[in-house]
């Protein structure tokens, strides 16, 4: 099977669980294309996808909200799994479940036979904040510190 891994990543982390994930496929005998959705690989010649992105807000980044409305149409059903990348995961609640149902997600299992979603953990680095976040993931630390 032909499956496109597709991903939208701001600092490489959702790439580099773009290419575990193909890894894995090849181990099991797939001939797998790792793409970013920037480039909008277009899905004819691929026999299933899975297609991720970082979430930021609560969505998908613009280049996977931008792939999955331009690529897929009810008349072109194909296998799809998808994954959201963002700290949703890691902060748990409501958050967890905001993510979960993202637009992106609703729009995949309208026109794709989305298979299953995922919601993963991501990473986060403390210069990737703007200077008020930054404040408060140390404080976080902090608190997370406490007995």
């Amino acid at each position: 099977m032909t499956v496109l891994v597709g991903y939208a990543s701001q600092h490489g982390s959702t790439r580099e669980i773009a290419q575990r994930i193909a890894a894995r496929l090849r181990e099991r005998g797939h001939t797998v294309d790792v793409r970013s959705l920037g480039e909008a690989p277009a899905l004819g010649g691929y026999e299933a996808a899975v297609l991720g992105s970082a979430v930021h807000s609560g969505s998908w980044l613009p280049d996977a909200s931008d792939y999955v409305r331009a690529a897929t149409a009810p008349d072109g059903r194909m296998p799809v799994w998808a994954f959201s990348v963002g700290l949703a995961r890691v902060v748990g609640g409501w958050f967890e479940k905001y993510a979960q149902e993202s637009e992106e997600v609703a729009r995949l299992r309208e026109t794709t036979d989305l298979r299953e979603h995922r919601l993963l953990k991501g990473a986060l680095s403390p210069e990737h904040l703007p200077l008020f976040g930054r404040a408060a993931y140390r404080i976080m630390g902090e608190v997370r510190r406490l007995p």
